[in-house]
């Protein structure tokens, strides 16, 4: 089935931009344009795409035809620019999953030296985001998982290090004797969401087995530092985001010497890898100069 490029257009921007008359705005037609290309859609798909509200969000099957939308720009982009042709007017769209912290150390610069796209970046855990790639939903992902996803290829980057650190003034309350398996047990900790199982593996390998400590949610990669810092918690910080505070003592490491390495690899949709190679070497040459080699 051959999809008209204009009801394409009008799909993704909607579940893009969360409403009709910001699409409208985006591809310079009538709010009144825009519902009509969804409908035809609809209509010729046989079944709804758009679940209609504020914001507008995609059913199932609009979600992907969404993505198939994006796809195919990034196809016809990268074979615009083989060929020297004159590309379409706008930037092709790539969505990736990945974690916050990868976001917040060594991603910026890859998304600094791409020309022409825009990202749309899903924030998940290193150990989920290859699902995200399993339901066709991103085209690319950073991932905890060196087996590649069927359909995929698969580039390892190194290791992204963590250090469980503690403020100062924290430690001297609840581990003044020590990181014992029973102050961790009581003394609080920090994690980032219900996925987040650093904090644990840190303390299975270093404390003890079977450690639940209270802990506080706080999905933020700066702001985990900040907690630490303020004494709130304690809890596993990127090594680049803490070695400022580490030189001055400000942030001390839990046990001196126990840093946890997470192995990254970069996978990215085998379809779409010709047309994503610049996106793919930027990461390689971000990764080479920010994570630790495995």
């Amino acid at each position: 089935m051959q999809f008209d490029p204009n009801q394409l257009a009008a799909l993704s921007a909607v579940l893009r931009l969360g409403s009709f008359d910001a699409a409208a705005q985006t591809l310079l037609v009538t709010p009144s344009a825009i519902s009509q290309r969804i409908k035809a859609l609809e209509d010729r798909i046989g079944t709804s795409l758009v679940k209609r509200g504020p914001p507008c969000m995609g059913t199932e099957a609009g979600l992907r035809i969404a993505k198939h939308a994006e796809d195919v720009a990034l196809l016809e982009a990268a074979v615009s620019d083989d060929l020297r042709l004159e590309r379409t007017p706008g930037a092709s769209r790539l969505r990736v999953a990945i974690n916050a912290d990868s976001l917040a150390t060594w991603f910026i610069p890859v998304m600094a030296a791409t020309d022409g796209l825009l990202f749309d970046l899903v924030i998940d855990d290193q150990d989920h985001s290859a699902d995200w790639l399993r339901r066709g939903e991103v085209s690319a992902a950073v991932t905890a998982h060196a087996k590649p996803v069927t359909g995929c290829d698969a580039y390892p980057l190194g290791a992204l290090r963590y250090i469980a650190t503690v403020a100062p003034v924290f430690r001297d309350r609840w581990f003044a004797q020590g990181v014992t398996k029973a102050a961790a047990t009581t003394a609080p900790c920090l994690i980032f969401n219900a996925k987040d199982q650093l904090q644990a593996r840190w303390l299975s390998a270093h404390v003890g087995r079977g450690i639940a400590p209270p802990a506080h949610f706080l999905p933020s990669s700066h702001g985990f530092v900040d907690a630490a810092l303020a004494g709130v918690g304690w809890g596993m910080n990127p090594e680049q985001l803490v070695a400022p505070y580490l030189a001055t003592e400000s942030l001390r490491p839990m046990i001196d010497h126990t840093p946890l390495d997470v192995p990254l690899t970069w996978q990215v949709s085998r379809v779409l890898a010709p047309a994503l190679a610049d996106v793919t070497r930027a990461v390689l040459k971000s990764a080479r100069r920010h994570l630790m080699p495995v």
